[in-house]
């Protein structure tokens, strides 16, 4: 912690990392460079207003020169949220601490990111601002080894999903390419080795920088419908959003790819180039199209991912009633915008019928 400057810091975590004994062992390291500290470990996932309106409350009476966010990606994004709602209430006079964000899990890239994603009365509500970013993102995978093979798996397929989104987003760039491109080849590669022992070192470390690679490369170029979808269908049924987002994602590289049509639009080309990426076969654009949708495909088979959400118990009566009203919230969603197709709420009702 040499790096920390500061007399009191504020640690948010939730109750399974500091049973774990993680929270303990930064103590350690702040009260050896000075700093006392104060814990915050009530965060749950999909942190919600109330738990933000409960972490002001605490910020504002810790007043601390130093914030660290140890966790997954709610317990990051409630980090976020609560100097989000600090900022909004008092405007210039509100001094941001040094914010420093411990990835916990692999997936949702938070400690690179300006987004945070909060529950408000059932809906998650997308937060973009520059000033919740993170100032020191520490990657240590040895944070991972403890996580169960489920959340390794939606983790681990929210990265590719942020990737591949990312790849073609309307803000891509040649920077964000090349990290798009690298994380891509890590997951494919590496995913299913610590989906099947945690315990690998080197394969979670690859997955574990993919996860951050993949962060850097969205907060850059933006996300897609993929995302939109997810949230409002996670919020909905209260489902896990890696989970959401691999039982989403063929359909949207194939809507994307105007796969029923054409198949050699600017989205259809950017896919078929992560198939030659992957060594895939991509001869034609339609080629390499398919080529990547059967990759992503042969990979959820091997993390054992379901073929639909009805495979997770959600009735298809109350799946069915709901699909408008989650179209209606995924139009608004702040990852919409930067998809490659501008879509139409009609259109979105339909990829969400073809996953039931």
């Amino acid at each position: 912690m040499k790096y920390v400057k500061g007399k009191t810091a504020m640690i948010i975590s939730d109750k399974l990392i500091d049973d774990l004994g993680y929270v303990k062992i930064i103590q350690e390291y702040l009260a050896e460079a000075g700093l006392n500290s104060q814990i915050f470990t009530d965060i749950c996932p999909d942190p919600d207003t109330k738990v933000l309106g409960v972490g002001l409350k605490l910020f504002q009476q810790i007043k601390p020169d130093v914030l660290i966010a140890i966790g997954g990606g709610s317990v990051i994004d409630a980090a976020k949220g609560i100097i989000y709602s600090a900022y909004k209430m008092f405007g210039g006079i509100f001094h941001k601490p040094y914010f420093v964000a411990v990835p916990t899990t692999s997936g949702t890239g938070s400690e690179v990111t300006d987004f945070s994603v909060i529950t408000a009365e059932g809906d998650k509500i997308v937060l973009v601002d520059q000033f919740m970013a993170p100032d020191l993102a520490i990657l240590d995978s040895d944070c991972v080894a403890s996580v169960p093979r489920k959340v390794v798996i939606d983790t681990g397929m929210d990265v590719l999903t942020h990737a591949t989104e990312a790849y073609v987003a309307n803000n891509a760039s040649d920077f964000t390419d090349a990290l798009v491109e690298k994380a891509v080849r890590l997951i494919f590669e590496y995913l299913p080795l610590i989906a099947a022992d945690i315990k690998n070192d080197e394969a979670r470390d690859h997955v574990h920088n993919a996860s951050c690679l993949a962060g850097i490369a969205f907060n850059n170029a933006g996300l897609g419908i993929n995302h939109s979808l997810a949230h409002a269908i996670g919020g909905t049924f209260h489902l896990a959003h890696g989970r959401c987002n691999a039982l989403l994602l063929e359909k949207v590289i194939a809507y994307n790819g105007d796969l029923s049509k054409s198949a050699n639009n600017q989205a259809a080309r950017r896919y078929a180039k992560l198939a030659k990426q992957l060594g895939l076969s991509a001869r034609t654009v339609r080629e390499g199209l398919v080529s990547y949708i059967d990759a992503v495909k042969h990979l959820k088979k091997q993390l054992d991912i379901e073929a639909g959400f009805g495979t997770l118990g959600i009735d298809q009566a109350d799946y069915q009633a709901a699909i408008e009203k989650m179209a209606e919230t995924a139009m608004m969603d702040r990852c919409t915008p930067t998809n490659p197709i501008k879509p139409s709420k009609e259109e979105l009702i339909t990829i969400y019928k073809s996953v039931y």
